[in-house]
């Protein structure tokens, strides 16, 4: 899987809705429920690799090591993968493409908040000039050999709409792949993104209780959105999954009477690949030197 599988795939009628994942547990439950992309969330990841909120504590490193773990983990799957700010300068950018594509992903989010960047759904956000930001766009474009390049600009909260559409412009005459204008507040503005920046493949970032309306994958396509990304769907649920069961065990002491709010145990090791292991060991198992 490369960027050009999907540069075919957002070629078609239908939207691209990529779900966010953390870890290849996460990815594997979001291949199995029929996703065909994926996207590796920094939010994520940092919540659950360091316990942290999305506030550039998340290294380039970290970032890439869980890169490496979750895309071998789905090889049907594409993967994009988060790269905040690219961590740093223009040769911080070429560094970070260079180890995205050896972890097997098939594009990145590189976007113009001021570092250590903040979620792009809460308050206080800075960008960089203008200028920056394209350059490091313009450094990811010819250091790549097949990355889907997204470029993400925070800009509409701490500078206004009509900023973060004029560097969506400018972004997409460097030849970006898509558009990301991150937390427009109403579909009016949605809608004013997607006039502006006419036959520009645009993302749109449908987080649960942040700042943009949630809408289908169908109706943001009619508004002219095509890259759909979910981050947070799948996290959420699992930390309300996991507060209950957790709640509920500290009450009861045992889950016996609450099986319904679990996998079965062959289930999961059916998930995690243990008929392939017993294969290979029953192959090799009897082997002695």
């Amino acid at each position: 899987m490369n960027g050009d599988d999907l540069r075919t795939r957002l070629a078609g009628d239908e939207p691209v809705l990529m779900p966010g994942v953390w870890d290849p547990l996460s990815a594997r439950l979001a291949a199995g429920a029929g996703f065909g992309t994926v996207f590796l969330s920094g939010y994520a990841v940092a919540g659950t690799l360091l316990g942290l909120p999305d506030i550039g504590a998340l290294t380039q490193t970290e970032m890439a090591e869980v890169a490496a773990r979750v895309c071998p983990s789905v090889p049907d799957t594409m993967v994009v993968v988060d790269a905040d700010t690219g961590y740093g300068n223009a040769l911080n950018v070429q560094r970070t493409v260079e180890l995205w594509e050896a972890a097997g992903a098939v594009g990145l989010f590189l976007e113009d908040q001021v570092w250590p960047k903040r979620c792009g759904h809460m308050a206080g956000k800075q960008v960089v000039e203008r200028g920056e930001w394209l350059a490091k766009l313009q450094a990811a474009l010819d250091h790549r050999s097949h990355l889907f390049v997204t470029a993400r600009t925070d800009a509409r909260g701490p500078l206004g709409l009509d900023e973060a559409i004029e560097r969506g412009r400018e972004a997409a005459e460097l030849g970006v792949d898509a558009v990301f204008v991150e937390a427009p507040e109403s579909v009016a503005e949605l809608e004013h993104i997607a006039r502006a920046l006419p036959g520009v493949t645009l993302v749109a970032n449908m987080v649960e209780t942040g700042r943009t309306p949630l809408l289908t994958p169908a109706e943001l396509r009619e508004l002219g959105f095509s890259l759909i990304v979910s981050p947070l769907s799948g996290l959420f649920a699992a930390v309300k999954a996991l507060g209950d069961a957790y709640a509920r065990l500290a009450e009861a002491g045992s889950l016996r009477d609450d099986l319904d709010r679990l996998v079965a145990f062959d289930t999961f090791t059916d998930l995690v690949g243990l008929p392939a292991a017993q294969a290979v060991d029953a192959r090799y198992g009897g082997i002695r030197t």
